[in-house]
């Protein structure tokens, strides 16, 4: 065999195999913010990952986040503030309900 008829059948198989190692092994986008095969969860016009983030005020905040409630400190994506009583509800509950075993009492910030 002649050393150009090498050449090109090591060029045609680098060719036929290129695309084909490509499909077995993909390379993921470097910006995959939105994944389309998961539900979308939306809070106003964005997108967000409820593992890591909820809708707080209509902002998309990390679920670790927390705020104050009188001298107390209760989750966002948990919680809820009930600040004419100063009592922290599980979130879903409303405020006018009877307290519940789980509610935490707090008292006011004197200034």
């Amino acid at each position: 065999m002649a050393p150009q008829s090498c050449i090109l059948a090591v060029l045609a198989v680098l060719c036929i195999l290129t695309p084909l190692y490509s499909h077995i092994h993909p390379v993921p986008p470097m910006d995959a913010h939105l994944m389309l095969c998961q539900p979308l969860t939306r809070c106003g016009d964005k997108f967000y990952d409820p593992l890591w983030h909820c809708c707080y005020d209509d902002a998309v905040v990390p679920l670790g986040r927390t705020r104050s409630c009188g001298n107390c400190t209760f989750r966002v994506c948990f919680e809820q503030c009930c600040p004419w009583s100063f009592l922290v509800k599980l979130r879903g509950q409303k405020c006018s309900e009877a307290r519940a075993s789980d509610d935490r009492v707090c008292s006011s910030i004197s200034r």
